[in-house]
């Protein structure tokens, strides 16, 4: 007796309901699915992106808005600072290393930024061709933005002002590829990078006086540094500092309430589906009371019976898991796809997780859970006393 295919034919027999509840399974399954794919994958890359750096000190303003422009390249920045202000501050004793940035131009919406060596060091940069930018308007390009544009080491190309949507272009002011980037996984890989020289050449006609940047990027000298020295920035006028690790974290609690809510409501979609499993194989013993009888007058056991009842709800319930987790994974990826065409955030193609283990089996708990009352009436069938009752 193929206990696999009679549990078929009866679910077939009510293929609706039994269609509706793993439908309601799946997607419970893939909203959470899908909600903890994308906030891990965002998470991992915020922190990646963040590459060691324990402090932001840039102009007044959001501090978010600072970590966002600064290390993310993410939002506009908040302004620029004096450059003998940013160099006093690297020489404090709190410092161990301060990495200039500066941000306002870009070409084909990929950001151009003025910096030094140590910025593509940070994150364990290695060149694919080329060579490091050793002069003013000679630029170093991502493995992204080669890819992209077509740009080629000995390729020229003119910056246009603005980070978001490029507005003047300096057509005077050429820039000169001379090294590509291997890919990194990183911010960098959607980077052009050249030096703080070059960023100050095309943009004196607009320069005050002194020389600015937009950010410094800190790492600390020793971890006491922490509790001092960003309220030694901020007592500075012109000056603010923010932590990375402290934004990142904030922006992820924003995000990761929102996502607990809807984990919640699908949480919610999943357990209404286990209750549905429940109520139609509930209901359903009184229609196959005489079926089961007869099964065991064929010689099916009592456990058999069980085991037919209970292996009809998992089937329901694994339909449900596995069309939820194809459609989580699917959604993050096209969530995935749309976020790395914007050029904000770009996320590599979800994977199965030990998360998406424990959902299917919190999930199949659930649909086990809802077979057990209906099992256990299959299992206490009589016989004689059903086969004697009068239709």
């Amino acid at each position: 007796m193929n206990l696999f295919r009679i549990s078929l034919i009866y679910i077939r027999r009510k293929a609706f309901s039994s269609l509706l509840y793993s439908f309601l399974m799946a997607a419970g399954v893939a909203g959470i699915t899908a909600a903890m794919a994308l906030l891990g994958q965002a998470e991992g890359r915020l922190v990646k992106d963040s590459g060691g750096i324990d402090l932001v000190v840039g102009a007044k303003g959001s501090p978010a808005q600072l970590v966002l422009s600064a290390v993310y390249q993410m939002d506009m920045p908040t302004g620029n600072i004096p450059l003998s202000l940013s160099e006093s501050v690297a020489k404090s004793p709190e410092v161990a290393s301060a990495i200039p940035v500066s941000l306002g131009d870009s070409f084909e919406s990929f950001r151009i930024v003025g910096t030094t060596a140590e910025y593509p060091n940070k994150y364990g940069a290695r060149l694919a061709s080329g060579k490091l930018w050793a002069a003013p308007m000679e630029a170093v390009i991502g493995a992204r933005v080669a890819r992209e544009t077509g740009l080629k080491t000995g390729g020229s190309f003119a910056g246009a002002h603005g980070v978001t949507a490029a507005m003047e272009t300096h057509a005077e002011m050429s820039y000169t590829v001379v090294g590509i980037l291997e890919p990194t996984g990183s911010v960098l890989d959607r980077l052009i990078l050249t030096s703080l020289e070059s960023v100050w050449e095309v943009h004196k006609s607009h320069a005050a006086g002194e020389s600015e940047i937009t950010a410094l990027l800190v790492t600390y000298s020793t971890p006491m540094a922490a509790l001092s020295f960003p309220r030694k920035i901020n007592a500075i006028g012109q000056l603010q500092a923010a932590s990375p690790a402290f934004e990142t974290a904030r922006i992820m609690a924003v995000l990761g309430s929102g996502m607990e809510v809807m984990k919640g409501f699908f949480y919610t979609l999943i357990v209404t589906a286990g209750l549905g499993v429940f109520l139609a194989l509930y209901s359903a013993m009184k229609e196959r009371r005489r079926d089961l009888a007869i099964m065991r007058l064929l010689g099916a056991s009592r456990a058999k019976l069980f085991a037919h009842i209970i292996l009809e709800g998992l089937i329901i319930t694994a339909l449900g898991i596995v069309a939820g987790l194809f459609l989580g994974h699917t959604a993050a990826a096209a969530a995935g796809i749309w976020l790395d065409r914007t050029r904000q955030l770009a996320l590599d193609l979800p994977v199965l997780t030990m998360n998406d283990l424990y959902l299917a089996a919190i999930t199949g708990a659930t649909g086990l859970l809802a077979s057990l009352i209906p099992a256990f009436h299959a299992y206490s069938t009589d016989v004689a006393e059903t086969l004697s009752e009068t239709e």
